[in-house]
């Protein structure tokens, strides 16, 4: 791979949406081996890759719960969703011949590792991708908290939100034809005008941590690659 990466260590928020390709639902293993290649990309610039999935192509947790749950039984299935997707993406990079383990926040060690940092870090220092399931592993916690959370704890040097839309918008650009993008902001105008970035809790954490965003679709997972060299694939979100 030609090319020099911008960071040493990076997580990558994927969400579970977008491992299902265009059906909505499921897993479209097609699209996932894409990903995965660019992510084996990355790691031979060297870069030290860990991944969050969200688990949305399965279960929203309280949004599909619809209120017929009780909040934290369905953020559990929520969080089992994460794992399942977690297992999917590992197997396939095992598949395609990288080095992947696969670490959950809640003891699942039939299937997986059990998250510590220490363990993590040292996973990623031996040049493998770490990929976390489980969420937080607390309810009432998004999967975009948990990859700001993360990405705080080993120390990543940018947090990738790999989304279904292109980068960071002054509205909804679904809804809103005068919608405008940006190329970069700060995480204080994020939260002051209420953007669609990351949850708050989320947002605040990187922010608070210094730990700058990108944000880029999915779309076209080539644009994991173009945001790890620092090529504007998106919005850049910093202090």
């Amino acid at each position: 791979m030609n090319g020099k990466s911008a960071y040493r260590r990076v997580l990558i928020k994927i969400s579970g949406e977008a491992l299902a390709g265009g059906k909505g639902s499921g897993l479209d293993f097609g699209f996932i081996e894409k990903v995965c290649l660019a992510v084996k990309k990355c790691t031979e610039m060297g870069v030290q890759t860990a991944i969050v999935v969200g688990g949305g192509n399965f279960w929203r947790g309280v949004k599909d719960g619809g209120g017929r749950m009780e909040r934290s039984k369905a953020d559990h299935m929520g969080m089992l969703a994460t794992v399942m997707n977690a297992l999917a993406v590992s197997d396939r990079m095992e598949q395609l011949g990288m080095p992947v383990t696969v670490m959950t926040s809640v003891p699942m060690t039939t299937f997986a590792d059990v998250y510590t940092r220490r363990d993590a870090v040292a996973a990623l220092e031996a040049g493998k991708v770490v990929i976390f399931g489980g969420g937080t592993g607390n309810p009432y916690f998004s999967t975009d908290t948990a990859a700001a959370l993360r990405a705080a704890e080993i120390g990543a040097d940018a947090l990738l939100l790999a989304k279904n839309i292109d980068g960071v918008y002054s509205a909804d650009p679904r809804t809103d034809k005068s919608a405008v993008k940006y190329d970069a902001i700060s995480y204080g105008e994020v939260l002051e005008r209420h953007l669609n970035v990351m949850d708050m809790t989320a947002t605040s954490l990187a922010m608070d941590n210094d730990i700058p965003s990108v944000v880029f679709a999915l779309s076209d997972p080539e644009n994991i690659v173009r945001a790890v060299m620092g090529e504007n694939a998106g919005t850049i979100v910093r202090n």
